[in-house]
This record gives structure tokens, sequence and C-alpha cells, in this order.
């Protein structure tokens, strides 16, 4: 059976196939964006996986929209205006996808960054989607690019990750965050503010969100992956009531609800008078794994190389000379590190940059200096022989 042409043109994950080299014992993995697992709140969570069996309420169907208690919280914590709700969906990337498939048709424009998040690429190339591209800054999106871009192709949406972007760890200015929600409104453009890193900064004060200055012209995706675990499967998804009742005939459509227990749970977890500081220690944690990774890099590595710091995510952007980063990426492997090559993360990957992009939250700090001793040996061997 022939499967869908949408489906045809989509190209098999690298960051899958390379996730699946790097389960070798002897990889030290940089390359997926990965949660430490010794930081998922077990303890916090063992009290209401017992309560649960006193629950049944919770093993029944429920609402598409989400289990109500967790709701009600969510719409206080988040400071929803009246006019906004929130939806409960199985991951940020369900929220994504249900995005898409009750917005684009195909050959509608979606602007997005470049490079941008390798799975959002995915789910709006699976709807057929036109996906222009700007370039980035230092604070964000290039917004000369985007308004011209907004006025050249009309498009219906602009996804971003505004808080430590995957893949470059960028964190948009304030004055950057302002001008894309002015020129959303102006232009009726809806954002679609993707926000699964914001609780990791581990550096200077929280922003405001960009969907702050643009309530009604913004979607909203909130993971709790990162900050509880990547395994509940559990999302948020947020905007005016109007913008949501389209996502949720879709949701209805493909799994009637997410995991009403999974949702309760969450709900305890979030409750914990503990949380907060359990949000601190990954914040510590993964501050001091950041030092590591960038204090080694500059110190090892070769001439041409060039990286940024980070305030706070889980990714580090390494530009280099010119060079084949798949190839540089395949060596890497055979050398005993996982990266991910810059390629990936562009929907027209012809002659883009030369980059790497690598995690700095699922190795400990031994593991980071070695792995960083791995990489700039094979750096200084490649870019010299490239010369």
């Amino acid at each position: 059976m022939e499967i869908a042409h949408s489906l045809q043109q989509i190209k098999s994950s690298y960051i899958r196939e390379i996730l699946i080299a790097a389960a070798d014992k002897n990889i030290i993995s940089l390359a997926g964006g990965l949660p430490d697992a010794k930081t998922f709140p077990l303890d916090l969570m063992k009290a209401t996986f017992k309560k649960l069996t006193d629950m049944p309420e919770v093993f029944q169907y429920d609402a598409t929209i989400g289990y109500a208690p967790l709701l009600k919280y969510l719409s206080h914590y988040y400071q929803l205006a009246p006019t906004h709700i929130a939806m409960i969906c199985t991951g940020s990337q369900q929220g994504l996808d249900l995005i898409a498939r009750a917005y684009i048709n195909p050959n509608d424009c979606i602007i997005m960054e470049a490079p941008s998040y390798l799975g959002a690429m995915q789910v709006f190339g699976l709807v057929q989607a036109n996906i222009q591209t700007i370039s980035t800054t230092h604070d964000g999106p290039n917004v000369s690019e985007l308004e011209d871009a907004f006025i050249k192709h009309n498009p219906k949406m602009f996804y971003g990750v505004p808080d430590f972007h995957n893949p470059t760890g960028i964190c948009w200015s304030l004055e950057t965050r302002q001008q894309v929600a002015k020129l959303c409104i102006q232009y009726d453009v809806t954002f679609i503010e993707d926000a699964p890193y914001r609780e990791l900064r581990f550096t200077g004060e929280p922003l405001p969100m960009v969907s702050h200055f643009c309530a009604d012209n913004a979607i909203v995706l909130r993971s709790f992956s990162k900050i509880a675990s990547p395994g509940l499967r559990i999302a948020a998804v947020t905007a005016k009531k109007s913008y949501l009742e389209p996502l949720l005939k879709i949701k209805q459509g493909a799994d009637l609800h997410s995991s009403v227990p999974i949702q309760a749970l969450l709900l305890d977890l979030l409750q914990h008078p503990d949380f907060p500081e359990h949000i601190k220690t990954i914040q510590s944690l993964y501050k001091k794994r950041y030092h590591v990774l960038f204090s080694e890099l500059k110190k090892q590595l070769p001439e041409g190389c060039e990286l940024k710091p980070v305030d706070g995510g889980m990714f580090i952007w390494l530009s280099l000379p010119p060079c084949d980063t798949f190839a540089l990426a395949k060596t890497l492997i055979k050398n005993g590190v996982a990266v991910v090559p810059s390629p990936v993360f562009y929907p027209h990957p012809e002659n883009t940059p030369s980059a790497l992009r690598l995690n700095f939250t699922n190795a400990n700090s031994s593991e980071l200096r070695e792995a960083v001793s791995r990489l700039c040996r094979v750096l200084n061997a490649t870019l010299i022989s490239t010369q």
C-alpha cells in the first residue's frame, strides 16, 4: 500500500538515528535533548502514585480538554485572561500537530527561524505547509526580515522558541519580543510560542513571554517534560477559546483525551510544597554542567570555531569553519562522542552554515570533559585537513 504523499516528503530523522548509535555505552552523547533522569522528581510523586488507587474516577473516560482540577490550577498559575483557556495534550509535540492539522492547508505559509526545532519542521512538513525562514541574531529573529516575510508571504503563523531556542540556545531580548508581538498584531499573524525550556533559566531574570504582548494573536505550548519527566507525556496549550476549539475537535478524533491518571499525578506534583526547590535543583545542576562544557570548549577549540554563552536551556550552538558536518558527526561517533550537525535544523538544508548542536544536560561533568577532549581532537584533525 502506498504511503501518503505528505509522508513521502518527510526524511528519516537524523536525531532518531544518531540516538540509536549513541545508546552504545562507550559513546558520550551530546546529541539528544534529554533531561537527566536523576532529576526526575520520583520522590515527590510517590505518595500520589499510591493515592491514585483510591481515585477510581481518574481511570474513567474524561473530557477531551483535560482533567478539570488541573485545568483550573493552570488557568490560575498562568494567569490566563477570562477569554483564554488551557487544554491538555500528550506532550507539546501533539500540541504542535493539532495546531498544524487544525489550521494549515497545503501550501499555506508559516514562518520559522533558521535554524529551528526539527520536530516543528516535521509537523509542518506533514501538512505540506510552505515553510519560509528568516535568519537569527544574538537577540532572536531578525525583525526586519520578519516584517518583510509577513508582507511578502502573508503567513498564517510564525513559530518560535523565544526562551533558550532549540538548537541555538538564544534567548530573545525584551525589545525583540515586543517587536515580534507588535508585528504579529499589525499583520494579523498568529505567533506559536513554544516554551519547553522557559523554566530552565540559570542566569539572569525571566523575561515576559512574547504572548504577553500579543495574547489574542498567540498560541502557547507549555511542556512539563523538562521539569517533571518526558515519560509523563503531558503538556498544556493555552490561547483564546476560539483558537483552541478546532484543536479540541481534532484531538477528540485522535485520542479522545490524554491520560487522566497522569494528569492527576502532575497536578499533585505541581502543588507539592517541595516542587519549587526541585526546579532550583535542576537549574543549579544544569548551570554547573553548562559551565563545564562551555569552559572546556573555550580552552580546547581550534581556531575558527565560535560559541556564544547561554543563560539557560539545554544546548550550546558551536559554529565551525565550512565543512561537511554530517561526515564530521559520523567521524565523531566513531571516536566516542555523539553530536547533531546543523543541516538537520533547516527546512532547506543546502549550503547551510556549518555548526553542531551540543547538549549539556544528560552527561555528568567528567563525561562532558572527556566528550570535549574527543570532540576537539577530531575537530583539530578535520579542520586542518580541509584548510
